[in-house]
């Protein structure tokens, strides 16, 4: 134990949020690559480095004002005041309620949980969503968005905690806001030229996928277990049902897809089990470990159906955030109202009792859940579609890019560089030496190693190292 002003911390629950908070810090970079793996190689780069903007531009952020609007007890049952902005006023000496850290711990530690929403939310924008004004979305959506709904859910004095909703570690927050926010961007940016012409892309790069999805899984960890703000049994129960959630969502997914072609997909299982992580996030600290194989089973089924609106509705979601996300959220939450138990609470030995929900017999939770779900998903949606509606009508925030800068891709256009050198230079060798011939829509077939790679209607130059 340390101490400090007679104030007593335990170093070792310190300790443990300090490493979920990196931990959680590794699964935005995961959130890249499998964006950037499910995207046309020439705009791989520009997801990866949005998602590592997001960090930055996040922290910025929350340093100044968002930490205060979301957690702050000066403001209303909306939204936090501004008493803790510049991270002051942080109650340093005495332990966060109901735990054995201090509030700059907590504070560092949400940080990481709203520097990945707006990270998720933009996959759905891939391959046509300029460089600049996502970063100013990012910064505008943080503060007009996430912050007032984590207020609502995680606060004490939001009205979603003093309802009674159950949310661990972010069905609302961060997956159902997110969701709603991905779908609202896409249809405000309209389908890819890409995808107009030549219906679904094929992803460039599974095993960047499949890194990425080993990331985010084992970044979850510390995005679950870490919220119970302590080594203590309620943590490691989390773990535990975070990981069968998401096995048992991963091969639901799998074997779904094998009834359509007789084959196992790699990326099937990839997108089965972050539904599955999606789904127990709120539900984490609450349910026990049986309970989690519904909570796999259920979100690898329904997620996978629900990747088929886009084609119903004709909109182009490019990385499934909103039938992963939105949908994987929203059936977490219910999810929970059906197993939590006060007994799971009790493992951590600090918090305060629950009712529970089904399983307790607390049948009124399932309302609780409903409200919070659908107020932060519909709050998200809309919202979102103000702010990206305005940012388009400002001169230089126009949210699409050019025909132009589309056709060449975005890492060429804005940023200047690409994911894929080698396989620039290899392909332009094979175009001077003529072992290639012009497929329709701009694409390449070659006599060589190389197959099938896009040659953007002469506009391939000699990348320079």
């Amino acid at each position: 134990m340390a101490s400090i002003n007679s104030i007593y911390f335990d170093s070792g629950d310190t300790g443990f949020v300090l490493i979920s908070t990196a931990l959680v810090w590794f699964m935005i970079p995961g959130a890249g690559y499998f964006y950037s793996g499910m995207a046309h190689r020439k705009n791989a780069l520009s997801l990866i480095l949005l998602c590592m903007v997001s960090v930055a531009v996040v922290t910025v952020q929350w340093f100044f004002f968002g930490y205060s609007l979301a957690f702050s007890k000066s403001g209303n049952k909306l939204i936090g005041g501004f008493r803790k902005a510049l991270f002051l006023n942080l109650e340093k000496e005495d332990p966060y309620p109901n735990t054995n850290i201090s509030e700059s711990t907590f504070a560092i530690y949400q940080l990481m949980f709203a520097a990945i929403t707006p990270a998720l939310a933009i996959g759905s924008t891939a391959e046509r969503a300029r460089i600049f004004p996502t970063i100013v979305f990012i910064f505008l959506w943080t503060t007009l968005v996430y912050d007032p709904i984590a207020f609502w859910v995680w606060s004490e004095h939001g009205w979603a905690h003093d309802l009674g909703s159950l949310d661990f570690a972010g069905g609302t927050p961060v997956h159902m806001a997110s969701g709603a926010a991905a779908l609202a961007y896409a249809l405000v940016l309209k389908k890819r030229m890409i995808e107009s012409e030549e219906g679904e892309p094929k992803p460039n790069n599974v095993t960047n996928i499949i890194l990425g999805t080993i990331m985010l899984w084992f970044g979850w960890f510390g995005f679950n277990g870490g919220s119970a703000l302590g080594a203590n049994p309620r943590a490691t129960n989390a773990i535990i049902v975070t990981n069968l959630s998401a096995s048992i969502g991963g091969i639901t997914w799998m074997l779904w897809d094998y009834r359509l072609e007789g084959k196992f997909s790699a990326l099937g299982f990839c997108s089965g089990a972050i539904s599955g992580l999606v789904a127990i996030t709120p539900a984490s600290g609450y349910v026990s470990p049986p309970s989690a194989i519904a909570f796999g089973l259920v979100s690898g089924f329904l997620c996978n159906l629900a990747t088929k609106l886009r084609n119903i509705f004709n909109y182009d979601d490019a990385c499934d955030v909103f039938a992963v996300h939105f949908v994987g959220g929203f059936i977490g939450n219910i999810l929970t109202a059906i197993f939590a138990q006060n007994s799971i609470v009790q493992l951590d030995g600090h918090s305060d009792p629950i009712d529970g929900g089904f399983l307790d017999h607390n049948w009124i939770q399932i309302v609780y859940q409903l409200a919070n779900s659908l107020a932060g998903g519909l709050y998200s949606f809309f919202a979102t579609l103000m702010i990206v509606l305005i940012m388009n009508e400002i001169p230089g925030l126009s949210l699409r890019a050019s025909p132009d800068s589309e056709t060449l891709g975005i890492d060429q256009s804005e940023l200047g560089e690409s994911a894929y050198y080698f396989l620039d230079e290899l392909i332009m060798a094979n175009v001077q030496t003529g072992e290639y011939h012009q497929m329709p829509r701009g694409r390449v077939q070659t006599n060589g190693n190389i197959r099938q790679n896009d040659v953007e209607d002469g506009r391939l130059q000699q990348p320079s190292l």
